[in-house]
């Protein structure tokens, strides 16, 4: 199912958006290679790329991190999110935390090591290097999106992944065959967020 030729660069950033629903279809390594060498090719503080990524193939950790999911959902996420989200998507948030993440053929937890870069920098080099995943998963055909929730039992997830303590989860990427097409996103218009010279001077 992969495409055959690659997307153009502005198709697949105005359109790539979150997949919390997956097919059953194996996804081959080369595509997941591909995804994580376009990971590797982000920005990092000090160019000292400190990214780990640990794919997660096998059905008894994928579980175990769709259930710190949903424990951190049920814990106080779901709470945080009701009143904030439109309905329509907290269902669909609702449904990747309680089902989504777990149901993903792979899971990528991108990971910091604090023993190459600075943690206070981490995030500044492990988030442009996820948001270069998820643009090749789009750019590919696949589905995926960028979820925190588990790593707020980052003890627990590091655990189960057998990673060093410098080896910090910051994100849990699930990836697959989206079960159903995905439209555009719903974004605001440039002016309603940029400004020129000075903020309140409309772009």
């Amino acid at each position: 199912m992969a495409v055959t030729e690659p997307r153009p660069f502005f198709d697949v950033v105005l359109n790539q958006r979150a997949c919390r629903r997956f097919t059953d279809e194996p996804v081959d390594d080369e595509l997941i290679e591909q995804c994580l060498r376009a990971a590797t090719h982000a920005p990092s503080a000090e160019n000292l790329q400190p990214w780990v990524f640990v794919v997660v193939r096998d059905d008894g950790l994928r579980a175990a991190i769709g259930e710190l999911t949903r424990r951190a959902w049920r814990g106080g996420g779901r709470q945080h999110s009701e009143g904030r989200l439109e309905d329509t998507l907290l269902r669909e948030v609702d449904h990747g935390a309680e089902h989504g993440i777990g149901s993903a053929p792979i899971i990528v937890v991108v990971c910091g090591d604090s023993d190459i870069g600075l943690e206070a920098t981490l995030p500044a080099s492990v988030f442009p290097a996820t948001q270069n995943l998820l643009l090749a998963a789009a750019a590919l055909g696949l589905g995926s999106a960028m979820t925190t929730l588990a790593t707020l039992f980052a003890g627990e997830l590091g655990g189960l992944l057998g990673v060093p303590a410098s080896v910090l989860p910051m994100a849990v990427v699930p990836l697959g065959w989206p079960s159903r097409p995905l439209g555009p996103p719903r974004r605001l218009p440039v002016r309603q967020r940029a400004h020129r010279d000075c903020y309140g001077v409309p772009w």
